[in-house]
């Protein structure tokens, strides 16, 4: 009985074996970056998701036709909905992306995305791989940006979060070796961490950022995270003019609260998974998920993104229409800057600041005490149309850079 148990497990993990050691062959052969000044036109697709994100990314493409409007009126850019990918359908045909809907995908160059449900164990839906998961292994989006400005404490972090690899990249494919053993699998490339460490350090030399921080548990997790820790300095070599220091994960989740320490740091780099919690925590020092975004960058593509769930109990109680749009809008500034429109970008950047942080003419409360998305978009937008948008921004947050 033991010897078959085994022998199973090992047919098992032989499989995850060789799919891994093709995946490291095809990122030795690393495509281009895409030039966005030599596509015409740009194809901007916008998925709802599930629960709330049709709201919410139906208002923030609102904001984008209207940021973009001369480039949409000359051709030069198309913004095109994606519909169909929801987790009933999901669950329909047993894929984490159907394949009519990631057809309908790879026809745009970048796409800005709503919130999807991934199913938990023992739930009603069936066990499916997370749609975000799958789309960032299918697209090869392998740079998770999440920038956290929170100017007035003096907090300007940018995390650059693998998004292809760790415990995420296997995680529907864990084994019960037996009712009392199951295993999960944890992956790290030498050629994944460089692409990812490297964007960390181009983006900080770029940005006129001093130091970059890697994050890991190395000491204890010491075959992966070590071979992510030893890239990380062998790269270092390159930025001479870059602090390059490395935390572990439990002590960087306490000095982000730290108050005396917080503010040295700079960019981030992480696996996937501890990624995925420090952002979290980083983001409610500006007021919580609902008002992060997230980019998630590859050579050919690029997805733009809510960091939070899809809240599918305001749905059931009615409440949707009140979902905090605040989210995508961050993500849709990114996008922006991402291809090309800075200036753009920072406008809507600094007009968040201004309605969601320090004037709040109108709250979310998420509830029909607030108010609701459509009207938090008209005001952001009316914000952005200030002449002294910049001046005021300046005064509110006393700073003097980009937001």
């Amino acid at each position: 009985m033991q010897n078959d148990v085994i022998q199973k497990s090992l047919e098992h993990f032989k499989g995850i074996l060789e799919d891994q050691l093709q995946r490291v062959e095809r990122l030795k052969k690393s495509a281009d970056w895409i030039d966005y000044s030599k596509v015409k036109p740009v194809i901007i697709g916008v998925i709802g998701g599930d629960g709330i994100g049709p709201y919410i990314a139906d208002e923030a493409k609102r904001a984008l036709t209207f940021l973009l409007k001369d480039e949409v009126d000359s051709g030069n850019v198309v913004l095109r909905t994606i519909e169909g990918w929801t987790i009933e359908k999901r669950a329909e045909v047993k894929k984490a992306i159907p394949d009519d809907v990631l057809a309908e995908i790879k026809k745009c160059h970048i796409c800005l995305k709503g919130p999807t449900t991934t199913p938990k164990k023992g739930d009603k839906w069936p066990n499916i791989e997370s749609a975000n998961v799958a789309m960032r292994k299918e697209l090869d989006l392998f740079a998770n940006i999440r920038p956290v400005r929170v100017l007035s404490e003096g907090i300007d972090w940018t995390f650059f979060r693998e998004n292809t690899e760790d415990l995420y990249a296997l995680g529907n494919r864990g084994l019960d070796v037996t009712d009392d053993l199951a295993f999960d699998f944890k992956v790290i490339t030498t050629q994944g961490s460089d692409r990812i460490i490297r964007a960390a350090f181009d983006y900080a030399k770029a940005n006129g950022k001093k130091r970059v921080t890697a994050v890991t548990k190395a000491n204890v997790v010491k075959a992966t995270d070590g071979k992510f820790l030893t890239v990380f300095y062998e790269i270092a070599k390159g930025y001479p003019e870059i602090e390059a220091d490395d935390w572990f994960i439990d002590i960087m989740t306490a000095k982000l609260i730290d108050t005396k320490r917080r503010t040295q740091f700079e960019v981030f780099v992480l696996p996937n998974l501890y990624g995925d919690i420090l952002t979290d925590e980083a983001a409610e020092f500006q007021g919580g998920v609902g008002t992060a975004g997230s980019a998630n960058v590859g050579k050919q593509y690029a997805m733009f993104e809510a960091i939070h769930g899809s809240a599918p109990r305001m749905v059931d109680e009615g409440r949707a229409q009140f979902a905090d749009p605040s989210s995508m809008l961050r993500a849709s500034s990114m996008l922006l800057k991402h291809l090309g429109h800075k200036e753009k970008g920072e406008q809507l950047g600094m007009a968040l600041d201004i309605c969601g942080t320090y004037e709040q003419k109108f709250k979310l409360t998420g509830r029909s005490d607030g108010a609701t998305g459509r009207e938090y978009v008209d005001y952001v937008m009316e914000t952005i149309q200030r002449d002294d948008l910049k001046e005021k921004w300046e005064r509110l947050t006393g700073a003097r850079q980009p937001a």
